[in-house]
Order: structure tokens, then sequence, then C-alpha cells
């Protein structure tokens, strides 16, 4: 009983399955659709972004921009690089004073999606302006409203090419084709960002320090050149000729013998 009655509602099953996938192939055979898409011209954009940095904190960074704003940017990931100095960076070597630089380039793609459906049927029953019951060739009803301004072609017969009309001139029974054109801007984007950094400010600062104290030790050297040569020059009389003092003890002696010779004329006299 129960093998029967699992029998039945497989049976069921594929009954109910096989009906939709009819009805679906019905209707797709009578309202047919054509799907086209026209690209345009690309267009670039660059917008370039400059701060500073002013600390990291985790994954979360934070940039003083140019003009003054602070800018958090949270959760930045791991793989993330800033080319710094040639220098692939990650988010946690980056360091306070650090300038940065994204360059932003978006590239604009427009797209025109073209849909045209077209359909085919007896008319059942008319509103117009607003819809139409149609009576498809597989003997069902649908219902389809009608757009502003939709034109439709009345044949007497299915190889008629007919005569065109809009919804006011619909009737009761006539065979009409309707297509419907629906054209859907579309605009694809992508955006392609690159971010470089250069040192903190103090680096080249740095760098002039050490041209200062090797400044300051050339100055150094030369004043101790300075200093010894100025010793030298002190030093230069005691290096001179002993010849103007062997001069002066001469004329001495000359004077002392000068004087015996008058003392002893003098005593020679008197004796």
């Amino acid at each position: 009983m129960k093998s029967n009655s699992i029998w039945i509602r497989s049976i069921l099953v594929l009954a109910v399955g096989a009906l939709c996938l009819t009805l679906a192939a019905s209707i797709t055979a009578q309202v047919q659709s054509q799907t086209s898409t026209t690209t345009g011209m690309t267009t670039k954009g660059v917008t370039i972004e400059v701060g500073e940095v002013v600390a990291v904190e985790g994954n979360s960074l934070f940039v003083k921009m140019s003009d003054g704003s602070l800018r958090d940017f949270p959760n930045v990931p791991e793989n993330s690089k800033v080319t710094v100095d040639g220098q692939q960076l990650g988010v946690h070597d980056l360091k306070p004073g650090m300038k940065l630089q994204r360059t932003t380039v978006t590239s604009t793609t427009p797209q025109v999606v073209t849909t045209v459906e077209t359909v085919t049927g007896k008319i059942w029953h008319v509103t117009p302006p607003l819809s139409v019951i149609l009576t498809l060739e597989n003997g069902e009803n649908q219902t389809f409203k009608i757009p502003s301004g939709q034109k439709f072609t009345v044949k007497r017969s299915p190889g008629d090419n007919g005569m065109e009309t809009d919804a006011w001139g619909l009737r009761k029974g006539m065979i009409v084709s309707a297509t419907k054109i629906t054209e859907t801007p579309l605009t694809l984007t992508s955006e392609h960002t690159q971010v470089t950094g250069t040192m903190p400010a103090d680096a080249p600062v740095l760098i002039a320090k050490g041209n200062a104290k090797a400044s300051t030790t050339a100055e150094a050297t030369t004043t101790t050149a300075e200093a010894t040569s100025t010793t030298a020059s002190s030093q230069l009389p005691k290096t001179g000729s002993n010849f103007p003092l062997l001069g002066v003890v001469g004329l001495l002696l000359m004077c002392a013998a000068l004087g015996i010779s008058l003392l002893q004329r003098t005593l020679w006299i008197k004796s």
C-alpha cells in the first residue's frame, strides 16, 4: 500500500514539473526577447590626495590631509603596500611624519543595453491606452501593459504584413504583433589606486647636521693649524743668530782694554 502511495506521488511530481516546463516554454515561445549591448568610449579621471602620517594604531592609519582635516583609514589590509623611496612598506612600517600621496585612476565606460521584445496574438480584450489581453498561439490568454506611444501591427492573417495602428485602433478578434524596445543606460566603473610616500621631513635635516659637523671639524682643524703656525712664529727669535750678542761683548772688551791702557800710561807718567 505504501509503495503504491509513493509511486503515485512520484507520478504527480513529474507531471507538475512537466506542466511547468511546458508553460514556461510556451510563454517563451510566444514572447520573444533579444538583448544587445552597445559600449561607448572609456574615459579616465585622475584624483590625487596628499597627506602626512599622524599615527598608526594596529591596522588603523591616521593621516592629516593637505586641507588640514584628519582622516582615519581603519582596517588597512596587511597586503596593502606603500612605495616609500623605492621600498615596499606595510601599514605597520609607516611612521609619523611620512608624506603619502594616493593616486586614483577611475575608468568610466558607458553602455546601453537594448532589449527587444516581440509578441503576437489575437485580441481577446483591450482597454486603451492601458492594457490588452491577447490569446496566444497556445490558446492561453495573457495580459500586457501598453507602453506610452506603443504601436501595433494588425494582421488579417498570420502571413499578412499588416498595417500599423495605436492602442485606440485595436478591436477584439484582431491578430496583432507588437514590438517593445527598451534601452537601459549603464555605466561601468573601475578604479586603480597607487599609494606612494617619502620619508619624514627630518631625514634631510639629519644629513644637514652631519655636513655641519664635518664642516665644524674642518674649521677646528684649520684653527689648530693656525694656532700651531702662531706658536711657531712666537718661537722664531729663540732660533735667531748669536752675532749681535758677540758684537756687544767685543765692544765691551775693547773699551776695557782701552781703559787699562790709559790707566797704565798715567801711572808711567807719574813715576
